[in-house]
């Protein structure tokens, strides 16, 4: 009989344990699990603004913002028939589209993504001449080629300039043609 009291008390006690514990899921402060916002899908098309042809291998930045909160930012390739497309950018969100292509002037503007799908078309310009206040420069080309700006150096020496040093007392005698005053360094 004992058994049957011990097994009787353990069953009474788990019964009791497991009300207790499903009041005490109840009243836990728990993380609520809160479903991810919507997504919308953006398809960008960059051409060239001459021939209307495809920009393969540009670079498509998307900067998005969302009721004032930065949700980061993304780089996308386009492929051969200079398409880029995302699908995680929250529908309601303003997004900054960033385009970087080779040849070509650097494309940015901001758009409403209000809707579920979106396709934006870019026409790329080539490189205008930089805008200043003395010159009107609008509407024509750069005046810089594409690619490295720099000139070429040439493959000699540092020329030393003379130093020439002052003195109260007297002036220092003028140096002789080709001499300079720096001395070499002593190993």
């Amino acid at each position: 009989m004992s058994i049957r009291r011990i097994f009787a008390a353990s069953l009474t006690l788990g019964l009791a344990f497991t009300a207790l514990s499903a009041t005490a899921q109840k009243d836990r402060r728990g993380r609520k699990y809160k479903a991810p916002p919507d997504t919308s899908h953006i398809e960008v098309l960059v051409l060239k603004d001459g021939n209307q042809k495809p920009v393969a291998n540009a670079a498509v930045v998307f900067h998005s913002v969302k009721d004032g909160k930065d949700e980061g930012n993304m780089e996308l390739k386009t492929n051969e028939d200079g398409k880029a497309a995302i699908d995680v950018i929250a529908t309601g969100s303003n997004v900054d589209v960033q385009v970087i292509a080779d040849g070509f002037a650097t494309y940015a503007g901001t758009y409403l993504v209000s809707e579920a799908n979106r396709t934006i078309e870019i026409r790329m310009i080539r490189p205008r001449a930089q805008v200043s206040t003395y010159v009107d420069t609008r509407g024509q080309a750069t005046q810089r080629a594409p690619g490295v700006q720099e000139p070429a150096r040439p493959n000699s020496a540092p020329v030393i300039q003379p130093i020439k040093t002052t003195n109260h007392m007297s002036d220092p005698a003028p140096l002789a043609p080709g001499a300079t005053n720096v001395k070499p360094p002593q190993f």
